[in-house]
């Protein structure tokens, strides 16, 4: 894989495709990574956000892995799902410096990063968030496939807590190696398992990014030890430590352990962790963000009456 990727698409910049034609406008940067660039672009007044690869043969099969999404109902299964696909367009491009590079232009999600949503606003909404992202890793694992690099990066946040996957680049099929990780999230990083593809492998991904969210530094000092030291329960030992995260540190023992099947096992139960007895003892020893969690689901059907009605359903 190529990781010394210089193209640089400057803002107000015209990207005409070579094969199809379409012509969209740089607006600006969104991210990039190993494999490839991201910009926010627009055409015929519509936003969307275009994929530069640094290997074309890489891109092309994280194309395939969305072609092949597509024809299985959708990536998000979500309410815009329906309306709009998420893969929008495939053609190569040249680039400022004289070569040619493949591209894809993807639906572009208006949010922000999940740790800059939470401290927006506020840790109470983890709860929600977190149930609608297993949500979204359930409706993958459904299809047969793995997201692979599940990581902060790779979740943006909308409005109510609204959750999208970006970055597809990871998606791999059941029972492969896994294309594309972050260390730091990976269960082989923690000698806790293989590489090979299980829906398993995400929710591994999904505890260590509760870590990551709530409890950062320690996280850090952890990973900066001998690899050959790093285990499984160094991490339960933080969420067992940490107050924010100790009413999920057994649901974090599951996922880490490999205990749920898959993501919908995983998401029934984070959302009955609403109901145990051990967090109502006393109403000042309940973490706040556990609280909400009532308050969040209330919120929750709201929102989805909301969007049965906008869907004139």
């Amino acid at each position: 894989m190529t990781t010394s990727f210089k193209i640089n698409l400057r803002r107000g910049m015209q990207v005409t495709g070579k094969w199809k034609h379409n012509r969209y406008r740089v607006e600006r940067l969104l991210g990039e990574g190993a494999n490839g660039k991201v910009y926010l672009v627009q055409r015929d007044k519509s936003w969307y956000a275009m994929k530069v690869g640094a290997d074309a043969v890489d891109l092309q099969s994280e194309i395939n892995v969305l072609q092949a999404l597509a024809k299985q109902g959708g990536q998000s299964g979500g309410q815009s799902a329906a309306k709009e696909p998420f893969l929008i367009d495939v053609d190569d491009l040249l680039g400022p410096d004289g070569r040619e590079y493949s591209f894809y232009i993807m639906r572009y999600v208006r949010g922000v990063t999940l740790s800059d949503y939470l401290s927006q606003n506020g840790a109470e909404w983890f709860p929600l968030v977190g149930l609608n992202l297993l949500n979204k890793l359930a409706l993958l694992h459904k299809k047969g496939w793995v997201f692979g690099d599940l990581k902060v990066e790779n979740v943006l946040v909308a409005d109510y807590g609204y959750v999208e996957l970006v970055d597809y680049g990871g998606v791999t099929a059941t029972g492969k190696g896994i294309r594309q990780f972050t260390e730091i999230y990976d269960r082989g990083y923690w000698n806790a398992g293989s590489r090979s593809a299980d829906a398993k492998y995400d929710l591994f991904s999904f505890a260590v990014l509760c870590l990551q969210l709530l409890e950062p530094k320690r996280l850090q000092q952890l990973s900066a030890g001998l690899p050959q030291n790093r285990s499984i329960e160094e991490l339960l030992q933080v969420a067992r430590e940490s107050e924010t995260l100790r009413p999920v540190s057994g649901w974090m023992q599951r996922a880490l352990t490999g205990d749920f099947w898959d993501a919908a096992q995983g998401a029934e139960a984070w959302r009955l962790l609403l109901h145990r007895k051990d967090t109502r003892r006393r109403k000042s020893e309940t973490p706040g963000w556990l609280k909400g969690l009532a308050a969040l689901s209330a919120v929750l059907l709201g929102i989805s009456i909301f969007w049965l009605f906008r869907s004139g359903l």
